[in-house]
């Protein structure tokens, strides 16, 4: 018998996931998070989780951590105090940036200040050429003085970043290595290592933010790798990346800002699973939390990334899972803004207090005191009842609003959820509309606490015709990150036309990726059986400024031979274009100016083993009451006990589903079915969509 675990910390709950392989069997967890300390919760967590089920810590073959820490200490600045060596000229850059707005229409909004105090910022007497070229070699005495200044600064981290070193590291190296020798003891990050792309400020602002995270980073998996050793020794422990992959404890410390997304991506992961498992291939996910909202576009089971992205407002550059975010959650916070408006969100009652209704103290009228207000929440409480929600707490704090705009509290609440349901639709319209893509012609995946709750009000508004709400909506990104694969990914920046000449030398490069990529299986120990290379190219129309990522080919493994023909590239990179702005040209010059390679290799191998439908029967209510939907006024639900239901059979609304992780809503005219794998599928009253 042998078990792995996901994890996934969010702002509120922690998360367990835990399957065996061999016998099917799995099961899942939530405890309270510990914003203090991530790891407390953790820890605990699992000895709760293991005495509860019966299992045996020693059998536990892996352990898979989707983590906050990285994004939180962006968040709140508790990162490293960090200097940065750059070369001559180049010490203004990181607050240079991009001479664009954080906001078009706000000309008071600024961007946050750098991580990196400008007598921080040392400059290096070297200059590499665009072609890689050597125009200005560095001298002994110019880096021994630079040296020297890193560590009278006694900052715990350096950020290392050199114009063109993407073309030629050799200056990049050489400054580490000198500094490694002298001050072993501070952080380095080179960024021909962390990311070697063009594109200098975004390089540079990725490099320091991966120095600011990593001795936070490091302190806090040399903490979790112990406190899981001591409790599962066999249990090797696998951190998730951005990107939506696993990466080792010591790659993790090494490049810690590759878990800034790292939540998020687990839970795109596990939302791909689920697809498959529905045969519902084109999905759009929405995953809500107590704080926040993520939505991704999944096509054919596969999740798409993007390679730009601001996290706390400082620009990343790295393969990340392409999930938009938006301040509304379970715990987002009713308030009116200078405009007399009725807002919600983005700010949080967090995990504690939390919700008024939780009885810890809070004060404010939040999503979830709406839900339980309006009957959608029983007064039993979260998590099987574990957790008590207390109605007339929620009244409390929403009777001053009812009173100022003259309504119920019922009334009142539902505005609040309609405004957070038109934040969450702009969001999906981003990763949508905005990008080609009709949302009607996809089903919508509610997860995480609260997602399930609030999904039929923004299918509605996208014309959305059906809904797949899986198993466990509330541990989706722990169990993401049980089927999440050991993941790497390698790139060149070159710029080359795509002509004749230029697929010679994008043959050239795929060679070179694929013996990094080769190398990498080797030193991750990863099993031969179900090792996986992707080719992809960044590529414009020459003038362009902007590239788009145009896949080429993937395989069990690449060479020269599988690059495709011009026309055939091409081919493919006028449909990526069509697909993004509704154009394409195949006659105007095409340019590639970056190589991607993502090797990944399969850890394990879950199989499905969906239950047989015999006769299902009749599911039975456990109790009614007055539930509020589109109305003004309440209509009786049955409520029913979702883990009671069995595959096949079906629920016509009003419904409430309970279960432990989520409530689901099922709305009059509605009709939810189990799968045999145990998802909803939830098919929208047609009259609605009229």
């Amino acid at each position: 018998m042998s078990w792995t675990v996901g994890v996934d910390v969010g702002g509120t709950f922690t998360d367990f996931f835990a399957a065996n392989a061999d016998s099917g069997e799995f099961h899942v967890y939530k405890t309270s998070s510990t914003p203090s300390n991530p790891a407390d919760a953790i820890l605990n967590g699992l000895d709760a989780m293991c005495a509860k089920f019966g299992i045996e810590m020693d059998q536990i073959e892996r352990l898979s951590h989707g983590t906050t820490v990285g994004t939180n200490a962006l968040i709140q600045r508790t990162g490293s105090r960090v200097v940065l060596v750059t070369t001559k000229g180049f010490r203004d850059l990181l607050e240079i940036g991009r001479q664009t707005r954080p906001h078009m229409y706000d000309l008071q909004a600024d961007h946050p200040a750098p991580l990196v105090d400008r007598e921080d910022r040392l400059e290096l007497n070297e200059r590499i050429g665009a072609q890689g070229e050597i125009v200005r070699a560095p001298s002994a005495e110019d880096i021994d003085g630079a040296v020297d200044a890193v560590i009278a600064a006694g900052a715990g981290a350096c950020a290392i970043g050199f114009v063109f070193s993407f073309r030629n590291d050799e200056h990049e190296q050489k400054f580490a290595k000198a500094l490694r020798a002298r001050a072993p003891d501070i952080a380095i990050s080179v960024s021909s290592e962390v990311q070697p792309e063009f594109r200098e400020y975004e390089r540079l602002s990725t490099t320091v933010l991966n120095a600011y995270l990593q001795p936070v980073m490091s302190n806090y998996l040399e903490t979790l790798e112990k406190g899981i050793a001591e409790r599962a020794p066999n249990a090797s422990l696998g951190i998730n990346q951005s990107s939506g992959g696993l990466m080792s404890v010591s790659r993790s410390r090494e490049f810690p800002v590759r878990t800034a997304l790292s939540g998020p991506a687990a839970g795109a992961v596990g939302a791909a699973h689920v697809a498959r498992q529905t045969g519902r291939n084109n999905i759009i996910t929405l995953d809500m939390g107590g704080t926040s909202a993520d939505v991704a576009l999944i096509r054919d089971c596969k999740v798409d990334l993007a390679f730009d992205r601001d996290v706390a407002g400082f620009p990343i550059r790295m393969p990340c899972v392409d999930v938009e975010t938006v301040g509304a959650g379970g715990g987002s916070v009713a308030w009116f803004d200078k405009d007399g408006l009725l807002k919600a969100g983005p700010k949080s009652a967090g995990a504690f207090p939390g919700p008024a209704c939780y009885g810890n103290g809070g004060d404010e009228p939040t999503t979830t005191d709406a839900n339980i207000l309006l009957g959608r929440l029983s007064d039993r409480g979260l998590l099987d009842g574990d957790m008590g929600l207390d109605r007339e707490l929620s009244r409390q704090v929403y009777q001053p609003i009812a009173d100022k705009l003259g309504f119920t509290p019922e009334k009142t609440a539902q505005g609040m959820l309609g405004i957070v349901i038109a934040n969450m639709v702009r969001t999906i319209r981003t990763i949508s509309v905005e990008r080609g893509h009709d949302p009607r012609d996809f089903v919508l995946m509610p997860f995480g606490g609260a997602g399930p709750l609030h999904a039929r009000d923004v299918a509605v508004s996208l014309g959305m015709r059906e809904m797949v709400v899986p198993s466990a909506p509330g541990i989706v990104c722990a169990q993401g990150l049980l089927v999440s694969d050991l993941k790497e990914d390698f790139v060149t920046s070159r710029r080359f036309p795509l002509n004749s000449d230029g697929v010679s030398i994008l043959a050239d490069v795929l060679e070179g990726l694929s013996k990094s990529a080769e190398d990498w299986f080797a030193s991750e120990n990863s099993p031969h059986e179900g090792r996986r290379v992707q080719l992809v190219v960044d590529a414009r129309y020459v003038g362009q400024n902007f590239e788009l990522a145009v896949p080429v080919a993937e395989g069990v493994k690449l060479s020269s031979t599988d690059v495709p023909d011009v026309a055939a590239l091409t081919a493919k990179f006028c449909a990526a274009h069509d697909q993004a702005y509704g154009y394409a040209s195949d006659a105007d010059p095409i340019e590639i100016v970056n190589v991607r390679l993502s090797a990944s290799a399969t850890l394990h191998r879950f199989e499905d083993n969906p239950a047989t439908i015999g006769d299902p029967g009749e599911p039975e209510a456990r109790e009614t009451r007055g539930v509020y939907f589109d109305d003004e006024s309440p209509v009786q639900a049955a409520i029913f006990d979702r883990a009671a239901m069995r595959p096949g059979q079906k629920i016509a609304g009003p419904a409430i589903l309970e279960q432990m992780d989520t409530t689901t809503p099922v709305y009059p005219g509605d009709v939810a079915e189990m799968t045999p794998d145990g998802h909803l599928i939830i098919t929208i009253n047609p009259e609605v969509l009229a």
